[in-house]
């Protein structure tokens, strides 16, 4: 008798938790404007990012840096980003990861100015005679960017005012490609 008491009190619980489970959503409805907020939202997010492949004789260079960027109106985005690099030559190897907050404003048609702050993770690796050597260590980077901007597609060239010797990127000056839809 007792066990079907503790059964029936289950039930009831069980039957409360789905009852409240599944008021939950239209409760959440009842909420004016909040399915058209994240609508609009979303709508004015843009996925994109850039993608580098760099190589020659003895040496290879490969990036992914994929991103999101809020569209807050037709002059100025921001977003964040992740970025992941591998590059190699000879007796040496390094890869990064890190990630990165951006700024994009685009005063007039097909100008766009950025600023990008990435803090990356480099793991060094270099495979000398008489022994190996392995450095790992954060470094930052603040870019500051100008491009050309003809819709999804930005191609222009940016500037590392943080550059330094332990940098991944061998010089300040880089030019870039980046498609956001």
């Amino acid at each position: 008798m007792e066990n079907t008491s503790i059964l029936k009190k289950k039930a009831n619980y069980l039957i409360i938790i789905l009852l409240i489970t599944g008021m939950l959503p239209a409760f959440a409805q009842m909420s004016p404007g909040q399915a058209e907020n994240e609508q609009t939202f979303w709508n004015d997010v843009r996925f994109g990012g850039s993608l580098g492949l760099s190589f020659g004789k003895g040496f290879f260079t490969g990036l992914l840096a994929p991103s999101a960027i809020y569209d807050f109106n037709n002059t100025f985005s921001a977003g964040a980003g992740l970025s992941a690099a591998y590059a190699s030559q000879r007796n040496f190897n390094t890869n990064s990861f890190g990630g990165s907050l951006i700024g994009m404003l685009r005063p007039i048609r097909g100008l766009q100015l950025s600023t990008e702050f990435e803090q990356l993770h480099i793991t060094r690796r270099y495979e000398l005679e008489g022994g190996n050597r392995k450095d790992t260590y954060w470094v930052p980077a603040l870019f500051l960017g100008i491009g050309y901007n003809t819709g999804p597609i930005v191609t222009g060239i940016r500037y590392d005012v943080l550059h330094s010797d332990r940098s991944f990127y061998r010089n300040a000056l880089m030019p870039f490609v980046s498609v956001y839809f």
